[in-house]
């Protein structure tokens, strides 16, 4: 019988509530229930507990959650029981500051590698990173076995520097150029852009 499909919005959902649990367990809490969980996120107790029915049975009616427990299966289905190396691609004002931040390593990733393009910037020092040059970028990355980058690029190098991405091996791009990628349909990628949230956000404020 074929595994059923996880609907992608679902999943999407999963990390909010392991952030929402790591809050938990960090002020000292080992129970909690879904109504708790909703509260906390702005959605339902019901669609939390459909949520998580998709993977199994994590609590007991009566008795809610056991924080840690939760925390543990969200991290093996998520697949943050490990921790994954990135390639970061542009050493930038965004890129530097994503360099530095220090929040990757508790929560499944490392930044592993930093390319850019400027021989100006190739070989200084970015925290405890040397820039790379973007030229040995796919030979490096295939022999590293990297499997997701991050790209803080220009947007009008965004693509072609994906295409190098995807020949390199890549199937997991997180893009922080405002632009839409082509790439093949097995590799994912995700999208952050501010300016698209602020204008989200602006619909519902008055004139």
């Amino acid at each position: 019988m074929p595994a059923i499909k996880v609907p992608d919005i679902v999943v999407g959902r999963l990390p909010l509530y392991l952030r929402a649990l790591s809050q938990m367990a960090g002020e000292g809490k080992e129970i909690t229930s879904s109504q708790e969980l909703g509260g906390q996120l702005g959605i339902s107790s019901a669609q939390i507990r459909k949520d998580l029915s998709q993977f199994g049975e994590f609590g007991k009616q009566g008795t809610g959650y056991n924080i840690s427990f939760l925390m543990n299966q969200l991290k093996r289905i998520l697949k943050v029981n490990r921790v994954w190396d990135i390639a970061l691609i542009g050493a930038g004002d965004l890129g530097t500051a994503v360099a530095h931040y220090g929040g990757f390593i508790d929560r499944g990733f490392r930044i592993a590698a930093i390319y850019d393009n400027d021989p100006v910037k190739t070989g200084q020092q970015v925290g405890q990173f040397l820039i790379r040059d973007i030229e040995n970028m796919v030979n490096e990355i295939r022999a590293q076995q990297i499997k997701i980058a991050m790209l803080a690029v220009p947007a009008s190098e965004a693509q072609q520097v994906s295409e190098k991405l995807v020949e390199a091996g890549i199937e997991a791009i997180l893009c922080y150029a405002p632009t839409s990628l082509f790439v093949p349909d097995n590799i994912r990628v995700e999208y952050i852009d501010p300016l698209l949230h602020l204008q989200h956000m602006t619909y519902y404020l008055p004139e």
